[in-house]
């Protein structure tokens, strides 16, 4: 007996032949879906990571605040960088003219700064049992928390007479020396590893103050202190750790 065959018609036809763009459709929605909530997810881990640094450097900036507020010549503040510590010569000269040491009368500062900086919360913060949840968190994502401290160095415009160019051609270079130098008596001082530091200088370049008053020059003569803190990857810091120095 010969099978009976039924005959389509055309948008059956075609309906059948496409049907398969509908599973495939559902598929790229569910996936775009998926990626749109784990970007999401991503965003508020980073967020949240964000918040606990935010956490730990105000803490560490009250500390800073309350400690040194009886310094004249010292302000610390909260800023986008960090926090800020800021040493200007209009409490007094910080350097000799045209040298790049810091006067032994401001070595007291720096040493108050330096400890409180090693016992401060972003310093501390692995025996902070608060702060242990998470530090495993970002561990656990093969990363580590990891704090700079850098020091920037500014002069006013008053260029170098000859006499004093003979070490550093411009302010440029004496204002890098200076920022140079407060770093390492700060790493002494605080006794924290000398990979944590770094000291860039500026110049007349950055003012704060107009150049036009001696009280104007006197704050734009400063050491700047930032304290921040960031996350980096455990096997870049580790091999970082396990390079051989250069004599």
């Amino acid at each position: 007996m010969a099978r009976k065959v039924t005959k389509l018609s055309f948008v059956e036809a075609k309906a059948k032949s496409t049907s398969w763009a509908i599973t495939f459709g559902d598929m790229v929605t569910l996936l775009l879906t998926f990626f749109i909530l784990l970007l999401v997810i991503m965003n508020e881990a980073e967020k949240h990571i964000d918040r606990i640094i935010n956490l730990l450097l105000k803490e560490t900036y009250q500390e800073l605040h309350h400690e040194l507020r009886f310094q004249s010549w010292v302000t610390v503040e909260h800023a986008t960088k960090g926090v800020k510590i800021k040493m200007a010569s209009a409490g007094g000269d910080l350097f000799r003219s045209g040298e790049e040491t810091l006067r032994p009368e401001f070595h007291s500062i720096i040493k108050q700064i330096g400890y409180i900086i090693k016992m401060s919360p972003l310093v501390k913060v692995r025996d902070i049992p608060k702060y242990k949840p998470f530090l495993d968190a970002i561990r656990n994502g093969d990363k580590e928390l990891n704090i700079e401290i850098r020091c920037e160095g500014h002069t006013d415009n008053v260029p170098l007479p000859d006499r004093l160019q003979v070490k550093y051609k411009d302010n440029w270079e004496l204002s890098t020396a200076r920022a140079l130098n407060v770093v390492k008596l700060l790493s002494e001082y605080a006794e924290i590893e000398q990979d944590k530091f770094s000291a860039m200088g500026y110049g007349e370049f950055r003012p704060e103050d107009t150049n036009e008053t001696p009280d104007g020059r006197a704050n734009n003569r400063r050491v700047e202190i930032y304290l921040d803190a960031f996350l980096t990857d455990i096997n870049i810091s580790n091999k970082k750790s396990q390079e051989p120095s250069i004599n």
